[in-house]
Order: C-alpha cells, then sequence, then structure tokens
C-alpha cells in the first residue's frame, strides 16, 4: 500500500500526532474494507460476525443483549436489529429468560457455530496482511493502541 501520504495524497500534517490520528483512521477504514469483502461470500457484515465471534465466546452459555452490546467492537451498532437479522438466517436463537420475564437470553447456533469455522478457515489470507510486521512488532503496536485508549 505505501506510505499514507502517498494513499491520500497529503504530504504535509500539523504534527506527527495528527499524522498518526489519521493514519489509525485510515488503517482502520483500509482493514474494514478488507473484512467485508471477506464475509460478503458468507452473506454477513462485520458487526454480524462480531455478534457471532462473541457468542461463540459464550458458548454454549446464553448472553444478554446488553452483555453483547458491551463485547461489541462497534459501539455504535444497532445490537437488536443485528441480532435479529442473525435469526432471521439461523445463526442465532433468542429465547425469554424463564427466571426474568424482561430477560431475553441469545445463543449462537449450530449453523452460526459452522459459518464462523468457515471464516476462521480463511481468515489466515485477511490476516497475511499484517505479516509485515514480526510478532515483536505486533506486540509493540498493541501495546501502543492499548496505551493511547488509557
Amino acid at each position: 500500500m505505501g506510505s499514507l501520504e502517498d494513499a491520500i495524497l497529503q504530504r504535509k500534517f500539523n504534527s506527527e500526532h495528527e499524522k498518526v490520528a489519521i493514519n489509525i483512521l485510515f488503517t482502520a477504514s483500509w482493514l474494514e474494507g478488507m473484512n467485508i469483502q471477506r464475509m460478503k461470500p458468507f452473506g454477513i457484515s462485520p458487526q454480524q460476525f462480531n455478534v457471532l465471534r462473541i457468542l461463540r465466546g459464550s458458548y454454549p452459555n446464553a448472553l444478554r443483549l446488553a452483555d453483547i452490546t458491551e463485547r461489541m467492537i462497534d459501539k455504535n451498532s444497532n445490537a437488536t436489529r443485528l441480532v435479529e437479522k442473525l435469526r432471521q438466517k439461523g445463526l442465532v436463537k433468542r429465547e425469554v429468560c424463564k427466571h426474568n420475564r424482561r430477560q431475553v437470553d441469545i445463543w449462537i447456533t449450530q449453523k452460526g457455530l459452522d459459518l464462523l469455522g468457515q471464516l476462521d478457515a480463511n481468515a489466515e489470507e485477511y490476516l497475511e496482511t499484517l505479516k509485515g510486521l514480526s510478532k515483536a512488532e505486533a506486540q509493540q503496536l498493541n501495546g501502543m493502541l492499548d496505551r493511547i485508549r488509557g
């Protein structure tokens, strides 16, 4: 891909910190675009994938909608709508809790687990874009990003 300057056709930034912010946003958008293309053949969005991944992490236990929302990468996603779309595709199921009628329990189905298995199988190609970093560099970058978020 090359430098940020070449990618966005901008040579000057007000500061290195401004360049870092733009670089993070640009790179996140670039990775998101690749992720969208990876999900397209499976008929799900990256946000739906995130919900499935969260539910797989709690499997075989159910989660409440609030639990899913709290764990989502994109905090602006409409988790209710995402869960409903996944339910319509047979990838999740939801039931009113027997002990608390106001609570809805959500589980991933076997079909959802199978879909994630297929996506896991092709994740290597998606992650190949990050292989330009050594393990130590990836750890360092993760640490720096964690520090940015404080």
